[in-house]
């Protein structure tokens, strides 16, 4: 069987790194993978290093959140143009199934293949407004096979799904092993790891660790990730951040492409999303590191991280209740430990890169 897979991105953000994991699932069904992303990324090396083949498609940049409406002219005027090569690489590949990983590319797979292979959409993120009404009508014209990665993310989709219905496939991730980390008895590391990005929450962490340091300094935090999909916004949210920390113990790491090594610098992990995160899939990596975590009840998060079982979850979204909720833990060490090795257990059952693999390929074999 052949497979093509699109994506909007060619930079490696939570959606592309969850397409590098299956993709060695498909080979081992004996199947060929095509990969089609923007520009030479590090999903091209990538997919390439896991014995795809590799093309470039052209795919203009887009403003982050609400779209202008240049960007909505370009966007028209660019999907006739991205849908010829759509069109192309199925006649090339002999593509039984188009595997579309990121919302932008449906209606351009939607002009190439509405007479072709079948299609199977994976989506990350939460949907809404136009992007919504738009992807749906791509998927209602394709009769296209869905996959979700939370409840939350699938709801707004339902709509579109008629009599297909929608799988949840929760991400999945692999063992990681730490370690034993030697620090002074004094420390207590606290961090935030991902895209910097105003959903992530990262202004809401500083103004927490403000609070937290006037009773606590004897707590270090960290700010690790970058902005990425050439996003000129997120780089006004750095500075800012940057702002907001000034005389706080806190260090920006930049982009860290092992996540254990940050994992393995950390007491607690936080994930301060916004309402419209889906499954951050640094829970999951944290999770299998049996590094704690403390997160807003927010988006899907809620239908990852129990909590005090195995994590932390805060119902009120401020910085001061976020604040109150990392002090109750400082003083609970034994507890940390607990739930931190409930999660590992979890993350190795439930949450395993071989569960996800095994149930992404059960949803493709559907799509046929």
């Amino acid at each position: 069987m052949n497979i093509l897979c699109l994506d909007q991105f060619g930079e490696l953000g939570g959606a592309q790194r969850c397409l590098l994991d299956v993709l060695p699932a498909m080979a081992g069904r004996g199947w060929s993978v095509h990969v089609a992303a923007p520009g030479n990324g590090q999903l091209a090396e990538r997919a390439a290093a896991l014995h795809a083949t590799v093309d470039a498609i052209r795919s203009w940049p887009y403003s982050s959140g609400r779209k202008t409406l240049a960007d909505m002219a370009r966007f028209a005027f660019e999907t006739p143009r991205l849908a010829g090569e759509i069109r192309e690489l199925v006649r090339r590949y002999d593509a039984d199934l188009i595997y579309v990983n990121g919302p932008r590319l449906l209606p351009a797979t939607a002009l190439a293949a509405r007479q072709g292979p079948r299609v199977l959409f994976h989506s990350h993120s939460l949907l809404g407004g136009y992007t919504r009404r738009l992807a749906g009508r791509s998927l209602s014209m394709l009769r296209a096979a869905m996959v979700a990665s939370s409840r939350f993310v699938a709801l707004p989709l339902l709509d579109y799904s008629e009599d297909r219905g929608i799988r949840v496939v929760y991400n999945g991730v692999r063992r990681i092993s730490l370690p034993e980390r030697q620090r002074p008895a004094a420390e207590f590391n606290i961090g935030v790891i991902g895209r910097i990005s105003p959903e992530k929450g990262q202004v809401d962490f500083l103004h927490a660790a403000r609070i937290l340091h006037n009773v606590a300094p004897q707590c270090r935090f960290l700010v690790c990730g970058a902005p990425l999909f050439s996003n000129p916004a997120a780089m006004r949210y750095c500075t800012e951040l940057e702002a907001l920390a000034e005389d706080l113990p806190v260090e920006f790491a930049g982009w860290k492409e092992n996540v254990d090594e940050v994992l393995a610098t950390l007491d607690l992990l936080v994930v301060p999303s916004t309402a419209v995160d889906a499954t951050p899939r640094v829970i999951l990596e944290a999770f299998a590191a049996g590094v704690p975590v403390i997160a807003f009840a927010s988006g899907g998060i809620p239908e990852i991280v129990e909590h005090d079982v195995t994590g932390f979850l805060v119902e009120h979204r401020s910085p001061k209740a976020l604040a109150l909720a990392m002090l109750d833990l400082l003083e609970s060490p034994r507890r940390l430990r607990e739930v931190a090795e409930r999660a590992r257990a979890k993350a190795r059952g439930e949450f395993s890169l071989e569960r996800y693999q095994a149930q992404m390929v059960q949803a493709i074999e559907a799509a046929l």
